[in-house]
């Protein structure tokens, strides 16, 4: 980075967007009933901001870039470049009759899309997204975010187990199976940025990565983790891919051999959320790439600033998945399996233990 444009950093211990709120309200006056109504507008924020992220991505963004990628024109009708389809389709989803299959397991039917997407949106609450832009900074803030979002595979399995209907079992069956194997890589891959860290804590990771790599007089290069080890970034990228279910690993869905997998029997509000959790899941993805291997809301210029380049790597991630889902085709579910038990498993424990050998040699 360039000398004239001072790289901002995240410092460790500054005040969380809670206590921020509540400072500038004066809710902090109040005790715990001004703490917790201070915590609920932080998380208010927050979950908005992705809401509004995941609103504009999958209506309208997705087409877009599709069309794109395959010279077609895509959404153009409705507002400037087409963006009024983002209300079009939620008045049209969401005004349609929620239709209920004869046979369903009521009570798992009804959980499995709330489930899915709010297993996504907890994971953002200890991601650093700026200078006092995070909700919680627990010392086992990567355990956690990790944790929460491997719920959303419990409730693709009640979804396809509750809907009484083969292909969705079949969805659900391979949901899990391919969670199970691209998970356990994901998590040993991320080990391995603890190890660089020295912590699992979310904000010193992102200050780890603060110093400079590279030092050549006019430019800084950062100690951005997906520099130094740029085999676990490939690693984690591949492995990401595939928990959230993005070609070429989308055998979960695959429209053209078990129609929608475990989503086949659900409409209107029910689909919404569980479209809802997939986009969510992409974002909380790019989101922890951003965090761990890409400095974070690090970046040029001044601190509040910060927000502003973390939201641009969580959308560059976005994008690589789009093109990934135009241009990669899907992989049978016994390649995919392979490919994470065999390729991917393997490799991330090599990786691990390389990184260790490297940093002890080193310290």
């Amino acid at each position: 980075m360039s000398r004239g444009a001072p790289e901002m950093v995240l410092q460790v211990g500054e005040p969380m967007l809670p206590e921020r709120i509540g400072d500038l309200t004066g809710l902090g006056e109040f005790g715990v009933a001004g703490e917790l109504i201070a915590a609920f507008l932080a998380a208010f924020i927050v979950g908005n901001l992705m809401l509004a992220m995941t609103g504009l991505a999958g209506p309208w963004a997705k087409r877009k870039i599709t069309a794109a990628f395959t010279d077609r024109i895509a959404v153009n009708q409705i507002g400037p470049a087409g963006v009024g389809i983002i209300v079009a389709d939620a008045v049209r989803l969401l005004s349609k009759e929620n239709i209920i299959p004869e046979n369903v397991d009521r009570p798992a039917y009804d959980v499995a899309p709330i489930v899915v997407a709010s297993s996504a949106m907890l994971g953002f609450a200890v991601i650093p997204m700026g200078t006092g832009i995070q909700l919680a900074d627990p010392e086992v803030g990567l355990a956690f975010v990790f944790a929460v979002s491997g719920i959303a595979s419990l409730g693709l399995v009640m979804a396809g187990y509750a809907s009484s209907n083969k292909y969705s079992l079949l969805g659900g069956l391979r949901a899990v199976a391919q969670n199970v194997a691209y998970e356990i890589p994901l998590v040993v891959t991320g080990m391995s940025v603890v190890i660089f860290a020295g912590s699992l804590q979310m904000s010193t990771i992102v200050e780890a990565q603060s110093q400079a790599l590279i030092d050549l007089g006019v430019v800084s290069i950062p100690q951005w983790y997906a520099l130094v080890n740029p085999f676990a970034f490939v690693l984690f990228l591949v492995a990401n891919f595939a928990e959230v279910g993005r070609n070429p690993f989308d055998t979960p869905e695959a429209p053209t051999e078990i129609v929608a997998g475990y989503q086949t029997e659900y409409s209107s509000v029910y689909f919404v959320l569980i479209y809802l959790g997939e986009f969510l899941h992409i974002f909380l993805g790019g989101a922890i790439i951003a965090t761990i291997f890409l400095g974070g809301p690090a970046g040029p210029g001044p601190a509040f600033l910060g927000i502003v380049w973390f939201l641009l790597k969580i959308w560059g991630v976005f994008m690589m998945t789009q093109w990934l889902r135009s241009a990669v085709p899907r992989v049978r579910i016994d390649q995919l399996i392979e490919i994470g038990w065999k390729g991917l498993l393997v490799l991330s424990f090599a990786n691990l233990l390389l990184t260790a050998i490297i940093v002890g040699l080193i310290a």
